[in-house]
């Protein structure tokens, strides 16, 4: 990620998006002395002092003064200058990476405005949350702010914030890869500029070098770049100097001239660490170690290229797990360039380390977070501390002589496929797979959608449907064939990455046209480091849980998927119905449907029971629910929030939506979750895996989740989890072997994929 350009104007606009950070402990007692005559002029003057601090790149130092004029404000109950001190607090905790801080001083902020009705500072605080939100790859939600400061903006007649704000729009959709449209509010806010002729002009051409760069060619950008570098050396300023400079060391990277781009890169790395900007130094060693890889010279790029890591794993920390996710989405790349490099290195053993650490971090930090926790409450300090330090080569090995199956990792490393076997005995093995320009996102959408993944009661011939899943076989299990278990009851287990959570690996077919699930015995991952901690928290679950839990076709609630569309009742499900009233038949239970199946009832049995199983809706996407259509557009925001739901009966006290959230905080005794409504098993798909019910489950405990990756004909999905829990009720087989079998009697009967394949196992088969 690159830094932001920032003069005095854009400082001010910069100042006005963040929360309240818990203040440093200096001492109030002189502040109050100082400012007792005149409190005003002193909290004016700390602000003054502030910006001076950080247009010397003084962060720190900054920091301080503007807290202590937010001090004073508070102390004196200037809410509007309270407002504006939060934004300046934001600004320097965005300099020193800490995005956390950045974000809650930034919605204080916000807060303030809407309350003293400042609709000025409003706008000012809205497109600083944009700001922070970029900062952390957020990108649809920093487009709802900009959004929303636009709406302001033109409502007070403010031209040139219209026009920074249009610009900031545009960089969101350049981000997004929405290039056309991009380009046409880049376009509209410098016709703005010139009609007012803005002296923020500049600041805004300079801070949308990025858009850009998407348009122009490299040698157009070096001129652009090198004006922008004189500037910053004439003016003194580091921060955008540091910003011209790595901005020039990209575009002779683009050009191939990478001896001139390690050059500029090193002049960046260098103010970056002068200034403080770990952000800026982690993004300048990154393209130094590509650079280095270009030139062969790979040992030097991979000490670049670990440094560049371990900075930005020094950023996340203090983060939410939400933006632990999507600020590690922007850093993915670096963890590409390492594995790469090893691999020339012919350090395979450490790519796979690095592939496992470039993946499922913020779900890790969760999972041993919610186990130290436990671990405390229940076992009282018992067991040792969860470390969440990336796992060694040796210790994969210890994992999957634990686990006692195969391992098989994927990753996705530009233009080849890398595949890691992981032996119950220890040994590894490493495959290189170059992918020649396909693309595996879209064979795997084109498969899922032949096999009817995308539409019920698909028309697609079976032939069709064969084609995409022989192609899928020859990519990612062809190469290691040969290294996989012949014991057909012996587990594989599959860490996919991307567009592979999506891939039907049951179905995969080979060239004698057998089915992979008929060879193999098939779990998932999102991690090996996740799948041992799902094993490591299972000792810690109470076994007094003996309940099972049926839901089936509630009364379903409304939802609506944005402002604009009236909320919708989703439609009834009376194939679940048949299929819950089964399922609780072989449990001796009675299963929960229509109204019963509400989301309070459902929370208050969840606790206690020993398995729990849904049949029902599972929502996918960011959605909008019933209550709050009258609650205005910030309520709407905070409803889109939620990545993934299961839908239960609404009573008058809530809206029927069990969200992926309110899951993850429980404390489950389940040893199994079966979702099998239809796309239970998807979600946003991250560098952290796929964001949304598993994940949540497995957070709150779940050691075993199954899931379906597309909807399935209510007969094959009945008859499919009546078989599977037969086989496991009968105690001689574990979850995945249940499951196989399952799928192994449908095969029979129904050899279309579309009626069996979609069922996957996610963590543990004990």
């Amino acid at each position: 990620m690159r830094l932001k350009s920032i003069t005095l104007l854009a400082l001010i606009s910069l100042l006005s998006a963040s929360t309240v950070p818990l203040l440093p402990a200096f001492s109030i007692k002189p502040l109050l002395a100082q400012m007792s005559a005149n409190p005003q002029a002193e909290a004016y003057r700390l602000v003054q002092q502030g910006i001076q601090q950080y247009n010397n790149s003084q962060f720190n130092d900054a920091l301080e003064s503007w807290l202590q004029a937010l001090t004073i404000y508070q102390t004196i109950g200037n809410r509007a200058e309270e407002a504006s001190s939060l934004i300046n607090v934001g600004v320097a905790y965005h300099a020193l990476g800490q995005y956390q801080k950045v974000v809650e001083s930034y919605e204080q902020s916000l807060a303030i405005t809407r309350e003293i009705n400042n609709r000025a500072k409003e706008a000012n605080a809205l497109i600083k949350l944009g700001l922070a939100y970029h900062a952390l790859g957020q990108y649809q939600k920093v487009i709802e702010f900009y959004k929303q400061s636009l709406a302001i903006t033109r409502e007070i007649n403010d031209r040139a914030g219209e026009a920074y704000v249009l610009a900031k729009l545009g960089l969101a959709y350049s981000d997004l890869e929405q290039y056309q449209k991009a380009f046409e509010l880049y376009e509209q806010s410098l016709a703005i500029a010139r009609e007012i002729d803005a002296q923020t002009e500049e600041a805004i051409v300079l801070n949308n070098l990025q858009l850009a760069y998407k348009f122009l060619e490299p040698q157009e950008l070096i001129k652009l770049y090198e004006q922008s570098l004189t500037i910053a050396r004439e003016t003194e300023n580091r921060t955008r100097e540091a910003y011209a400079l790595t901005h020039l060391g990209s575009a002779y990277f683009q050009l191939g001239e990478y001896h001139k781009a390690i050059t500029f890169e090193e002049k960046s790395l260098a103010i970056a660490r002068e200034i403080g900007s770990r952000q800026a130094e982690a993004a300048s060693l990154n393209t130094i170690g590509a650079a280095y890889y270009n030139l062969e010279q790979y040992t030097d790029a991979s000490i670049r290229l670990l440094k560049a890591i371990e900075v930005y794993e020094s950023l996340r920390p203090e983060l939410t797990d939400a933006n632990k996710v999507s600020i590690f989405d922007t850093q993915t790349d670096v963890y590409r360039n390492l594995q790469q490099t090893l691999v020339a290195l012919n350090k395979t053993n450490q790519a796979l380390e690095i592939a496992e650490r470039g993946r499922a971090r913020a779900f890790v930090e969760l999972l041993a977070s919610r186990i130290s926790d436990n671990s405390n409450q229940v076992l009282q300090g018992t067991i040792n501390p969860i470390s969440t330090e990336p796992l060694t080569t040796k210790q994969i090995q210890q994992i999957a002589r634990q686990q006692k199956a195969t391992l098989v990792e994927y990753s996705i490393v530009f233009n080849s496929l890398y595949i890691w076997v992981v032996k119950p005995t220890g040994e590894i093995a490493f495959k290189q797979v170059e992918l020649k320009g396909k693309s595996l996102e879209k064979l795997v959408k084109k498969t899922r959608k032949s096999i009817g993944a995308r539409a019920r009661d698909s028309k697609e011939v079976l032939d069709r449907k064969a084609n995409g899943l022989r192609q899928l076989h020859d990519l990612l299990i062809q190469p290691i064939a040969q290294l996989l278990p012949t014991n057909p009851e012996e587990r594989i287990i599959f860490i996919p990455q991307e567009s592979l959570f999506l891939a039907p690996f049951p179905a995969l077919l080979d060239k004698n046209d057998k089915y992979l699930i008929e060879k193999h015995t098939i779990q998932t991952a999102p991690s090996i480091q996740v799948l041992d901690l799902t094993h490591k928290r299972r000792p810690q679950v109470p076994g007094n849980a003996s309940e099972v839990l049926v839901v089936g076709n509630p009364t379903m609630p409304k939802i609506a998927t944005n402002w604009e569309k009236l909320p919708r009742q989703l439609t009834s499900l009376p194939g679940a119905e048949r299929e819950a009233q089964e399922i609780a038949q072989i449990h001796n239970t009675a299963p929960l449907i229509g109204d019963k199946a509400s989301k309070v009832t459902i929370m208050q049995k969840m606790p206690n029971a020993r398995i729990i199983h849904l049949a029902t809706h599972g929502l996918l996407d960011h959605f909008l629910v019933h209550k709050r259509i009258n609650e205005g557009k910030s309520a709407w925001l905070e409803a889109l929030e939620a990545p993934g739901a299961i839908a239960l009966a609404p009573t008058q006290t809530d809206d029927g939506l069990l969200t992926a959230p309110e899951i993850a905080p429980l404390n489950l005794k389940a040893e199994l979750v079966v979702l099998s409504a239809c796309n239970t098993g998807r979600g946003k798909l991250t560098g952290d895996g796929v964001i949304g019910l598993s994940r949540s489950f497995i957070t709150a405990g779940v050691p075993s989740v199954l899931v379906s990756l597309w909807r399935v004909p209510d007969y094959a999905t009945a008859t499919l989890m009546i078989d599977f829990y037969t086989n496991l009720e009968e105690g001689k087989l574990d979850k995945a072997q249940a499951l196989r079998q399952a799928m192994l009697t449908m095969l029979e009967k129904k050899r279309d994929p579309n009626n069996w394949a979609s069922f996957t196992l996610i963590g543990e088969a004990e």
